[in-house]
């Protein structure tokens, strides 16, 4: 367990080297949103992917892969789509009409100051939801492999590291962190596929054909507890990689479906991925880094395939968890890991873990910037101070206080949530992104009738059903026996049947918005459509 500890030390120190280095470059507000968009397109592009290769990729989906085959898979196929969409639709435009947050598109035509209250608030929002599943995973990570730190202290520590980062470094040491943690993390799940093909000399037929292999029961409906299904139904063997129904029950396709609109289009509206943006000097820089962060992450979404199958292999499903008071507790999160140690031993599980943590600390500390830069842009420069004092020594001071209370707020949301999945939750994440932010932002970008109101209506509406389809659904109710170690939230038949809401609360979001349009009139905001689409398009006017 030393070996881990140390490793852990000395990432921090070279982390906190660059955010010392950092601290000497930061000063202005353009320096602190956005490292004073001196980032080349493709130290970007590794910056972009760092901050999307997320806890919720290396031990989310690899746990998920692990235990549900083909249906786990699925979440890395949709994460990698999805970068189409920001690609072809977002990246260009957001580089050339906004500066620092995602509400400069929106206020760029729609200039009430109702537009960036929304605007931060479903920024923060989706930021939280991101936020703590990266906490989590850092909990669970660095108590499996330091017992002496508990799970609560280690989320802790986590908070206090990106606090760190962002209040001293800005927008440069985090991007210099997530190009180093980004590096790394190829790195590592590059030996670490390699290692798993070793076993089965190098034969991608013989790898699968031990994966088809494996089987389980599962029910036709409902979840298999305690080896009986519900309604006294006797449980049916399947092969282990086959898709079907059983992980999300007779819901299964719906559900399926409605994951993949959050991947796909959640994407172009995540805050921390969107700031990105304005760290390069141009629009062309922005597609260069989408185009490299494509690449990167692309490889290695294919590579978790080898890493949840792996540690389904050759750990075991069984084998995949902890012990609490003398029992396996099965923990998905932990698949990558326990993979490492059955392939290299404590080192090699040390190393991985080190890794890990790194990528949690990176992720979160772009998801701090991103809602502190919201709430000192967007509410309190733009809307309490009106725009018209631009003191910027005030307004990242004010940003750095942001940052402290955010980061307080994730970590008692992340000890309370401790039980659930990394990747499931980065899915509700996307979810809420797809239903309040994409409907603004391509609206805004692509149909001149917007306006304020479709914008206020489609956002909020978004956003609300989003969050609470989510609080109805089976992520948070469910009825659990009383030695369940991972109990739902609310104990209660669900009301709402699917695990993601995105099919539901993204329509719902845009529909919103487009009524809202429709039924109210904005001259001003119609006739700033024409400036918009020239500098979206040219990049004329681009700050």
């Amino acid at each position: 367990m030393s070996t881990a500890l140390v490793m852990f030390v000395v990432f921090i120190a070279i982390t906190l080297g660059i955010t010392y280095w950092a601290s000497r470059r930061t000063a202005t507000t353009a320096e602190f949103y956005s490292a004073g968009r001196s980032i080349t397109g493709f130290q970007n592009g590794w910056a972009v992917a760092g901050d999307y290769m997320s806890a919720a990729s290396f031990l989310g989906i690899a746990g998920l892969i692990a235990f549900y085959g083909y249906d786990g898979f699925m979440y890395s196929v949709g994460w990698l789509v999805a970068y189409l969409t920001v690609l072809l639709l977002v990246a260009e435009p957001l580089r050339n009409t906004g500066k620092f947050t995602m509400a400069d598109v929106l206020a760029l035509r729609l200039r009430s100051p109702s537009v960036r209250t929304v605007a931060a608030i479903s920024t923060l929002t989706v930021s939280l939801f991101y936020m703590i599943a990266q906490m989590v995973g850092a909990g669970a990570l660095v108590s499996l492999l330091i017992p002496q730190i508990g799970f609560n202290t280690a989320i802790v520590m986590v908070g206090v590291l990106m606090l760190v980062y962002v209040i001293f470094g800005g927008m440069l040491a985090t991007t210099w962190v997530q190009i180093v943690k980004a590096v790394l993390l190829m790195g590592g799940t590059i030996i670490l596929s390699v290692m798993v093909l070793a076993k089965f000399g190098f034969s991608l037929g013989h790898f699968f054909d031990a994966v088809a292999g494996l089987s389980g029961k599962f029910c036709e409906t409902g979840t298999l507890k305690d080896g009986a299904c519900p309604g006294g139904a006797a449980p049916i063997a399947r092969s282990y990689i086959q898709p079907g129904l059983y992980y999300h029950g007779r819901w299964g396709a719906l559900s399926l479906i409605s994951l993949g609109v959050a991947l796909i289009f959640g994407t172009a509206g995540l805050p921390h991925i969107l700031v990105r943006f304005y760290t390069v000097p141009s629009a062309q820089q922005a597609r260069v880094s989408v185009v490299w962060a494509m690449i990167l992450i692309g490889s290695f979404y294919i590579m978790t395939t080898f890493l949840g199958f792996g540690a389904a292999t050759l750990v075991g499903k069984a084998n995949i968890g902890v012990m609490k008071a003398g029992a396996l507790v099965p923990n998905q999160n932990l698949a990558a890991p326990l993979l490492a140690e059955k392939l290299g031993g404590e080192l090699f599980l040390s190393f991985i873990a080190a890794i890990a943590f790194a990528t949690i600390l990176a992720v979160v500390a772009g998801l701090t910037i991103a809602s502190s830069s919201a709430f000192a842009h967007d509410i309190w420069f733009s809307v309490v101070r009106g725009g018209e004092h631009h003191d910027e020594r005030e307004q990242v001071r004010v940003a750095r206080i942001a940052a402290v209370v955010i980061g307080v707020l994730s970590i008692g949301l992340a000890i309370a949530l401790k039980s659930l999945n990394v990747a499931f939750l980065v899915g509700l994440a996307f979810a809420v992104a797809a239903s309040a932010n994409v409907p603004a932002i391509l609206l805004s970008l692509y149909w001149r009738r917007f306006n304020t109101t479709g914008m206020v209506l489609g956002m909020t509406v978004g956003l609300l059903a989003s969050v609470i389809l989510i609080i109805l659904s089976p992520a948070v109710m469910g009825i659990d026996p009383a030695t369940a170690a991972t109990p739902h939230l609310i104990q209660a038949e669900p009301i709402f049947p699917l695990d993601n809401p995105a099919l539901v609360s993204a329509p719902l979001g845009f529909l919103a918005a487009v009524l809202g349009s429709l039924f109210s009139r904005d001259p001003a905001a119609e006739a700033a459509y024409a400036e918009l689409d020239v500098r979206a398009n040219t990049g004329l006017g681009a700050a």
